[in-house]
């Protein structure tokens, strides 16, 4: 169906429920702009996280995509979509909690791997980009907005202030590109914050093996911020340990490089 006779059908709009964060972004110049950034091609198969009322359904259907599965957890929403998008066979409405879905089982459903776009719930920005992670060998990309400072911790650097535990997680397994920034008035109702968008890129192997006990050490180092390694870490790693791995003890968290976080899994688990 063309993108003209959907924006001509009409239907009751269900109002934004604050318990799912959703936050509709309507502005035509900012959807165009992540479907071309996106730029889907014939053989590819397409995930929407949150599609809300599907205006950015709308634009990536407009495109060559393969398929589009939208993932949305409001039923009410969902049920607006199916109808909406009836006539388009290459849209497949899945009624589910993202956090919870099974990205890995929808590749091979589909396939091949998937490219994961969103206007992510800023509630749970966080774990759901962990939870995509799980299933990062059925993922080529994915290209989501989320609020502007999470997009900057996403993609900070060692030793910048937004430096953090999600900087450090999200590493090993994908190259964090900042695309554009977008304003609170492109959403209904508009958000307190500006917003981002930003791609990130499946790396085709991890940056570096990532080792079993990386998490949960990097969680730790990162749960007093201000703390200093040896005492973050402390009765996990030993000043040995951490001087043995080429860190100085009094350094914090946030000045150091990801692989120096695994090094450290690393030695604390030879201690065990």
């Amino acid at each position: 169906m063309s993108r003209g006779a959907l924006q001509g059908r009409t239907a009751a709009e269900p109002r934004a429920r604050k318990r799912f964060g959703q936050h509709f972004l309507h502005d035509p110049a900012v959807l165009e702009r992540i479907a071309a950034a996106v730029a889907p091609g014939p053989e590819d198969r397409l995930v929407e996280i949150g599609p809300g009322r599907g205006a950015l359904t709308e634009y990536l259907l407009g495109t060559a995509c393969r398929s589009l599965d939208a993932v949305e957890i409001d039923r009410d929403l969902a049920a607006l979509l199916r109808e909406r998008f009836a006539a388009e066979p290459r849209l497949t409405l899945r009624a589910a909690d993202a956090l919870r879905f099974d990205f890995s089982g929808l590749a091979e459903e589909r396939g091949g791997r998937l490219r994961v776009v969103g206007n992510l719930p800023y509630n749970i920005s966080t774990p759901l980009l962990f939870h995509l992670l799980e299933s990062a060998s059925s993922i080529l990309d994915l290209h989501v907005m989320l609020q502007r400072e999470v997009i900057e911790r996403m993609a900070a650097a060692p030793g910048d202030p937004a430096y953090g535990r999600l900087t450090v997680m999200l590493a090993p397994w994908v190259d964090v590109e900042p695309l554009f920034e977008v304003g609170p008035g492109a959403f209904r109702p508009p958000p307190r914050v500006w917003s981002a968008v930003a791609r990130l890129t499946v790396r085709a192997a991890p940056r570096f093996p990532v080792h079993p006990g990386f998490a949960s050490l990097v969680a730790a180092a990162f749960s007093q911020r201000r703390k200093t390694v040896r005492n973050s870490l402390r009765g996990r790693v030993s000043v040995e340990q951490i001087e043995r791995c080429g860190i100085d003890p009094g350094a914090r968290p946030e000045t150091l490089a990801p692989e120096r976080f695994n090094a450290l899994a690393q030695v604390s688990a030879a201690a065990d």
